[in-house]
C-alpha cells in the first residue's frame, strides 16, 4: 500500500515522503496513529504543492541572504570599547556587540551566531568578519574598534 508520511518515521523515511509499505503495517499502524495518510491523487496533488511552496521559500530565502551578502561587502561598523596601555581591550569585543551596532548603524539584522570570530577582538583597529547567512552564502563584514 502506498502512503505518503505525516511525520518521519524510523526505518521508513522522512516527512512528506510517498512510501510503499505493507497493508497490515500500513493500516494498524501507520494510518491509526496519524503518521501516514493514503497516497490518493488529491494527497498526492497536496504533497506536489506542499515540496513547490517549499521549494519557492527557500529560493527566496536564499535570494535575500545574497542581497544581504551584498549589502555588508561595502559597510563599516563602528564598535567603542573601552581600553588600556598599548592598545589592549579591557575584556574583549563579542560577536553580540557587532550584531547590535550593526543593527543601530544600518539597520541590519543578523543573529549574533552567524557572526563567526577566528579569535576573540582584544584589540583596538580594523577587522574583517566572516558571517553566515545560510545557504551556503558567507560575506564580510567590516569591524572598526574604537576607543570609547
Amino acid at each position: 500500500m502506498k502512503v505518503i508520511l505525516q511525520q518521519d518515521v524510523k526505518g521508513q523515511g522522512k516527512k512528506g515522503q510517498l512510501i510503499e509499505a505493507s497493508d497490515g503495517y500500513a493500516r494498524n499502524f501507520l494510518l491509526p496513529r496519524k503518521l501516514a495518510v493514503a497516497a490518493t491523487a488529491e494527497n498526492i496533488n497536496t504533497m506536489k504543492m506542499q515540496e513547490k511552496a517549499k521549494a519557492a521559500q527557500a529560493a527566496a530565502e536564499k535570494a535575500e541572504a545574497e542581497a544581504t551578502a551584498a549589502r555588508l561587502k561595502d559597510l563599516s561598523v563602528k564598535v567603542a570599547a573601552k581600553g588600556g596601555n598599548g592598545g589592549r581591550l579591557f575584556g574583549a569585543v563579542t560577536s553580540k556587540e557587532i550584531a547590535d551596532a550593526l543593527a543601530a548603524q544600518h539597520g541590519i539584522t543578523i543573529a549574533k551566531t552567524k557572526i563567526v570570530q577566528d579569535e576573540p577582538i582584544k584589540a583596538f583597529g580594523t577587522y574583517e568578519l566572516k558571517v553566515k547567512l545560510g545557504y551556503e552564502v558567507t560575506g564580510t563584514l567590516k569591524v572598526v574598534v574604537a576607543e570609547a
